[in-house]
């Protein structure tokens, strides 16, 4: 099977940068993201995607969409690698042996480990353990860091802006005391 080209159009780019090495998709901390902004690391270098998606097939044969969803559970949702690297590493694991296709229900795929993935897995156990604790870690901070209920009161203080702002007859006096109010629970949050 050739995933070479699914995903995000990446995929041409990110199989050529695989055989160059790898591409292990973007994070920004405990934020989910796939961005390329300043500031952002690879949450996977070299080869270690194709080490913890060989590891995942080795504990039950999957296809790409459940390899995302599972590094993403690992994550505690805080990073999730993009199809257009997921799908050509999968490719790669074919193509080097360490993975076959497995018949399956429905048009998907499964991909399950090959005897000589289990070998390169030993091989590579400290690298492979290595991928997986950052995994973990990074679950961990995500889940210290839970900012749900504050993404939601940011949600509903946009909300109520639109709304107030958008009705007819909005003064200049309101607009500069919804500023008033907004400076001040900024000012109070910074002190916190």
């Amino acid at each position: 099977m050739n995933f070479e080209g699914r995903g995000c159009g990446e995929g041409r780019k990110a199989w050529h940068a695989m055989r160059e090495g790898g591409l292990g998709g973007r994070f920004d901390g405990p934020h989910r993201g796939h961005g390329r902004g300043p500031g952002r690391r690879r949450m996977f270098e070299g080869g270690e995607l194709r080490l913890v998606l060989l590891k995942l097939i080795e504990e039950q044969p999957r296809h790409g969409y459940d390899l995302i969803r599972e590094i993403e559970n690992r994550s505690g949702g805080a990073y999730a690698p993009s199809p257009g690297v997921v799908y050509p590493t999968m490719t790669l694991l074919l193509d080097m042996g360490l993975a076959e296709e497995q018949a399956s229900e429905g048009p998907r795929k499964l991909l399950a480990i090959t005897q000589s993935g289990r070998e390169h897995l030993a091989d590579r156990a400290d690298e492979v353990a290595t991928a997986m604790a950052r995994l973990a870690a990074l679950a961990k901070v995500s889940s210290s860091t839970d900012a749900a209920p504050v993404r939601r009161a940011m949600q509903n203080l946009k909300a109520a802006l639109q709304d107030r702002l958008s009705q007819d007859g909005v003064t200049r006096e309101v607009q500069l005391e919804v500023a008033r109010l907004i400076d001040e629970a900024a000012g109070k949050i910074e002190r916190l």
